[in-house]
């Protein structure tokens, strides 16, 4: 953990660096959504989309000169996932009847962006797709268990269907990567903008560690079964996100569009000048 948040520093040092050197225009924002959380585990379980994560966090966009129209960023943000699907979908003849096995975590999100746009409406509007590799590390996990687990043989003891979820390193993942998708469009008033944006987060490390490395995790049946009813840990477990969110945004400097473009100079004409001397 402390690697990660001086990895984090760094960043952010890089980043308060280059906008104080360029002149070119440099946007910084702050960002809060909404959306829904899954996971595509494998072997495939029965699962069903989990709604209400959030996503806050702050941006930082380079936009080069108008003839290149891209724009180079990096953002840090605090993003809720989690997946929800039914261990035992066998035992019921109806998918209304299904109990659901819920967890839930938080990840710090940190996606290095690339962002080609154009602008319409003399330069009030930019219209933009995003894409981005992106790195994580997760903490703060609970679960919601519907089902009922047995501790003791005669069926005395029930094991705890929500709590806290406990990270170990023989079971799961903090750290995690992926890429990142998305299209919006900013309003643009002066150095203030205002935006619209959706996004999908693409896993591709697992949250739970591949089972053929790590064959403790069958101890979960023992110790704690109601906490992570997968027992054998499966061989996927990637998180996808989709989120909505909206941006608010300050252009640093009072450079406007007009001073920002850049045209080159015609080449002087060459003149041919009668000489009266001989």
């Amino acid at each position: 953990m402390r690697r990660f948040f001086t990895i984090l520093t760094l960043a952010l040092a890089l980043s308060v660096a280059m906008i104080s050197r360029s002149s070119a225009q440099h946007t910084i924002a702050i960002t809060g959504g909404t959306g829904f959380a899954t996971a595509r585990p494998y072997p495939a379980q029965e699962m069903k989309i989990m709604w209400g994560t959030y996503q806050a966090g702050f941006s930082w966009r380079y936009y080069s000169m108008p003839r290149i129209l891209a724009c180079f960023g990096i953002d840090v943000e605090l993003l809720k996932r989690g997946f929800s699907f039914a261990p035992y979908p066998y035992l019921y003849e109806d998918k209304k009847d299904y109990k659901y096995y819920t967890r839930t975590l938080n990840s710090i999100v940190i996606p290095i962006v690339w962002q080609p746009h154009f602008y319409l409406i003399k330069n009030h509007l930019r219209i933009y797709l995003e894409a981005a590799p992106t790195f994580s590390f997760n903490f703060g996990s609970k679960f919601y268990n519907d089902e009922r687990y047995s501790i003791n043989i005669d069926g005395s003891v029930d094991a705890p269907i929500s709590g806290k979820y406990e990270f170990r390193s023989e079971r799961d993942n903090r750290f995690s990567y992926g890429l990142r998708g998305g299209l919006g469009f900013d309003l643009l008033f002066g150095q203030f903008e205002v935006g619209v944006r959706a996004m999908y987060d693409f896993g591709y490390s697992d949250i739970l560690r591949n089972r053929n490395k790590y064959y403790g995790n069958n101890l979960d049946c023992i110790t704690k079964p109601g906490e992570n009813p997968f027992y054998y840990t499966p061989l996927r477990s990637p998180l996808d996100n989709l989120t909505i969110s909206i941006k608010l945004g300050y252009r640093i400097g009072k450079a406007g569009f007009k001073e920002w473009e850049w045209k080159r100079s015609d080449h002087p004409k060459h003149k041919e000048v009668f000489k009266y001397a001989l």
